[in-house]
């Protein structure tokens, strides 16, 4: 068996990463023989397409120059005129059905105690306003009641007795009775078990937090009831529309689970802030529900026309967007030069642009982004240089600088 010396198995791979080393530096030497370092732009390159970072002299990013028209016939490239038109969009955005938050009621009770009777059984179940929601036993409220009864039964013509007797009516009514619970404890002379909790308006049970014999107090949600003739719809508008947004739009609702034809709404509120997870603002729309068909959940369209002025536009594929900066391929003279602008409200199939070109030039609507392929090469002395009929450099060293005779 061959033993291999430890000393051997570490030379091994550094032999291998030294070669691979000055393999990367005679790469390195050669382009600098050859072209020179650091890039420098092929002759004719106009000097504000190229970005060079004022420390290092480096070439930034991507440049762009212009190409002869002649040299991309076969690009497919459509050309489109520059002109000014109306920002008026039509914004469509996902819209919900959800309760009206100032027409639901929580229901409580104004004692401590335990539920004996329970009368709603069902979330979704339909009340009527003062209909019985729960039976509740309340020591504190029987007592309460004892001693009124007893005040009644010892009273006298005196002013004091008088105070005390409307003392007790009122601590009753503040316990949660009602004024005709009252008079019939009077009108008996018998304190009532059980204390009675009504609802406070007609609706639908959205969520039923007790049972039977559970314990409550007043911290204790029963029952909420949310009156659904009148429901809000909450439109998530995307970012991009947002300027166009205010108060008052009249839009057009469409819920086709509803089975209703699309009907006007306005804008009757606007949020403040944004959904971060969905970049997008909440708007809110008020809509009469009295057959009930909008029910809450209910997943539709709200469609609205925004008014803006006229502005200069093009269509949204002329726009190539670096990221760092978006601009457009003039036509003019025969080539297609590549031209910086500053982008405004995003239509349908329109940007607005607000500075960089003017009513009536001719840019590049289709084909940009391999006419945009095309600028890059040859800005970079690539190969595209000399596709589509460009005639190639007659001195490959022309512009970068003759090699030293002797660089040993």
């Amino acid at each position: 068996m061959t033993v291999t010396h430890p000393i051997r198995r570490i030379a091994a791979p550094l032999v291998s990463a030294l070669g691979t080393a000055i393999v990367l530096i005679g790469a390195v030497w050669v382009q600098h023989a050859r072209n020179g370092w650091p890039f420098e732009p092929p002759p004719g390159t106009p000097h504000d397409s190229i970005e060079i970072d004022a420390d290092t002299g480096a070439v930034m990013s991507h440049p762009r120059v212009p190409v002869d028209a002649a040299a991309t016939q076969s690009l497919d490239i459509r050309l489109a005129t520059v002109e000014r038109t109306s920002l008026t969009q039509s914004v469509r955005a996902v819209a919900t059905v959800v309760p009206d938050e100032s027409r639901i009621s929580h229901v409580h009770t104004r004692v401590a105690g335990w539920i004996e009777h329970l009368h709603v059984n069902t979330t979704g179940e339909r009340v009527k306003a003062g209909q019985t929601i729960a039976r509740i036993f309340s020591q504190e409220l029987l007592s309460s009641q004892t001693e009124y009864l007893s005040a009644r039964k010892n009273a006298t013509a005196s002013g004091i007795m008088t105070a005390v007797i409307a003392s007790g009516r009122t601590r009753l009514e503040v316990l949660g009775m009602s004024p005709a619970e009252i008079d019939a404890i009077e009108a008996s002379g018998e304190p009532r078990r059980l204390v009675t909790v009504v609802a406070p308006r007609s609706g639908v049970v959205v969520d039923r937090g007790v049972t039977a014999g559970a314990s409550v107090d007043p911290s204790t949600t029963l029952v909420t009831i949310a009156d659904l003739s009148r429901v809000w719809v909450l439109a998530e508008v995307p970012e991009a529309s947002i300027p166009a947004l205010r108060g008052g739009i009249a839009a057009e609702l469409d819920f086709p689970g509803s089975r209703l034809v699309p009907f006007p709404a306005a804008v009757d509120f606007v949020y403040p802030t944004l959904t971060e997870r969905t970049r997008t603002l909440r708007v809110r729309f008020s809509a009469a529900n009295p057959g009930g068909a909008l029910r809450p959940g209910l997943y539709g369209t709200a469609t609205f026309q925004s008014a803006g002025p006229d502005a200069i536009t093009v269509p949204r594929d002329a726009i190539v967007d670096t990221g760092l900066q978006q601009h457009v391929f003039v036509a003019a003279g025969g080539r297609f030069e590549p031209r910086e602008v500053t982008l405004g409200a995003q239509l349908a199939d329109r940007v607005e642009i607000r500075t960089g070109l003017k009513e009536g030039e001719q840019i590049v609507a289709s084909g940009v982004f391999l006419l945009d392929s095309e600028s890059r090469l040859r800005a970079t002395g690539g190969a595209g240089g000399h596709q589509h009929g460009a005639p190639p450099t007659a001195d490959p060293h022309a512009g970068h600088g003759q090699p030293p005779a002797d660089r040993r």
